[in-house]
């Protein structure tokens, strides 16, 4: 059951409105919880501003950010992150194997994607990064490259509770599945 579903449309202003048909998915359809954020209109805009700066100007390259995005989606339980970013790893040039592998064991991956994915895991269960985590995935990239790391999890675990908290439809379609 949806707990909390977005707001009807014809409440809100025409801002909003127009910025959640700027929100989409890779189906074409509104990010289901950019719509359900449509409850706090003043915060649309600088989420979307955000989040599309963190995913088109981040130094990341959009392969390793889109295997983290699935690796937090399969760490959280998250069926919506999950099928949402399955289309955009498909763009990011990742393969059907590759997706599906992302939900696997981080070793059968190259050594930086293994290190990422193992990064993303501690991050998932500490909220932390241990030194020698730390130190593996500056020895792999940038300074940068693991700040957005460390900030892209945080958007997808932030995205996921909120799709898990207000009972998504493809939420509850993915723990019915589990």
């Amino acid at each position: 059951m949806v707990r909390l579903p977005p707001p009807d449309r014809s409440t809100l202003d025409a801002e909003v409105d127009d910025l959640l048909s700027l929100a989409t998915a890779p189906s074409g359809d509104t990010a289901e919880t950019i719509a359900v954020m449509a409850h706090c209109p003043a915060l649309v805009r600088p989420f979307l501003e955000w989040s599309m700066a963190l995913h088109t100007e981040g130094v990341l390259p959009p392969r390793l950010h889109e295997i983290i995005a699935l690796r937090v989606a399969h760490n959280c339980g998250s069926g919506y992150e999950w099928d949402e970013h399955v289309g955009w790893a498909t763009r990011a040039g990742l393969t059907d194997s590759e997706i599906a592998a992302v939900a696997g064991d981080p070793q059968q991956w190259p050594p930086t994607e293994a290190t990422v994915i193992a990064a993303v895991d501690e991050l998932h269960v500490e909220r932390d990064l241990t030194v020698p985590t730390l130190q593996a995935l500056r020895d792999r990239m940038d300074d940068p490259w693991v700040v957005e790391l460390i900030l892209v999890v945080g958007q997808y675990t932030m995205l996921s509770m909120l799709s898990s908290a207000t009972g998504s439809a493809a939420h509850r379609s993915r723990r019915a599945r589990n």
